[in-house]
């Protein structure tokens, strides 16, 4: 028997696209044959409770929003010889954006539904104060620079009921679409977060981003007709979440720069100048007192926002974030290595 418990976060993707009904469907199939039962935190519930409503409105919206986009670009832009045929079965198709808010209803349901034969699990004051404990070391998912305390207070529920059944046979699996908070901070994202290793220590207790991998290591028989692996890790980014993401990686690497610049004036390798003695010729040895002053004030807002503890990595790390921008600003249209910020 292997027992799951499964995110808040994973129960709300599973409730906003037909791609969650066929996961839901395979849960299912999985709980009726008895291979796995779900333990379910008391904050999960609440979550989820809180969150539904939403997930209903924007499952029609979203969709909504970018249907309406490509049927401009069709006017704008599509071949006129195909342009009405095409109009014509987009119209067809947008008379059907209104059940998604449904089928999102009815997967809701079917959750819920899963929720009451679950086995509870209690928040006590000892998860409380490990959570709690866990913020002020700044351990995940604390190492981040926000309020993480519903994430802690989960992992945490996790981590009492692996202690209280130590003794039992059985397997546990944390199943999570959260790799910021949970996931390794830079490394294989399917591994838990260095401060969860005490968590994830044998192999009755797994960690995964994929609930579709996570039953496939249970029994691979029951998936063999899933196509999972497309499920959830490769949907494609929004163009704002592109841009959220270059933006944080470009303040990042400002601050890398920022603090060699620090080192160089602390030895006497660059020297605050004032703005009137300023020369183009050397540039390259001078910054400019007030122009310096702004850039300081600049860096302890970036500090404030991720936290300085998570502004410094090694050199391979500073590889892969500089990779990072790099590619990313390709797909948003920019030329290869423009690493500028």
């Amino acid at each position: 028997m292997v027992k799951l418990l499964i995110d808040t976060c994973v129960w709300l993707d599973i409730s906003k696209t037909t791609k969650g009904e066929k996961v839901l469907d395979l849960l299912c199939e999985f709980l009726e044959r008895e291979e796995v039962t779900l333990i379910l935190p008391e904050i999960v519930i609440q979550e989820f409770d809180r969150n539904k409503d939403r997930v209903i409105v924007d499952a029609g919206k979203s969709l909504s929003s970018h249907f309406n986009k490509v049927k401009e670009m069709v006017v704008a832009h599509g071949d006129q010889d195909l342009k009405d045929s095409v109009l014509s079965q987009l119209n067809d198709i947008n008379h059907k954006i209104p059940s998604l808010g449904e089928n999102a209803f009815n997967s809701i349901q079917r959750i819920e539904e899963l929720f009451e034969k679950s086995e509870k699990l209690t928040l006590t004051d000892e998860i409380k104060l490990r959570a709690t404990q866990r913020a002020i070391d700044k351990k995940a998912p604390f190492h981040l620079s926000k309020n993480s305390i519903g994430d802690a207070i989960i992992i945490e529920t996790f981590s009492d009921y692996k202690a209280r059944n130590q003794a039992q046979e059985f397997k546990l699996i944390f199943i999570t679409h959260n790799k910021n908070d949970f996931s390794l901070k830079n490394g294989n994202q399917k591994l838990p977060h260095e401060d969860l290793e005490e968590i994830f220590d044998s192999p009755k207790t797994q960690y995964f981003i994929n609930l579709p991998e996570a039953l496939n290591s249970i029994n691979s028989e029951l998936v063999e007709d899933i196509e999972f692996e497309n499920d959830w890790d490769f949907e494609p980014r929004s163009f704002s979440e592109i841009m959220e993401v270059e933006r944080e990686l470009e303040q990042k690497i400002w601050y890398n720069r920022h603090q060699i610049r620090v080192q160089m004036i602390e030895e006497g390798k660059i020297k605050l100048i004032e703005r009137e003695d300023f020369e183009i010729k050397t540039a390259n040895r001078t910054i400019v007192k007030d122009i310096w002053e702004g850039a300081l004030e600049s860096a302890k807002k970036v500090e404030e926002k991720y936290g300085i503890e998570n502004l410094y990595w090694d050199d391979f790390e500073w590889g892969m974030i500089n990779g990072k921008l790099s590619a990313l600003r390709w797909t948003i249209g920019d030329d290869w290595d423009n690493l500028d910020t």
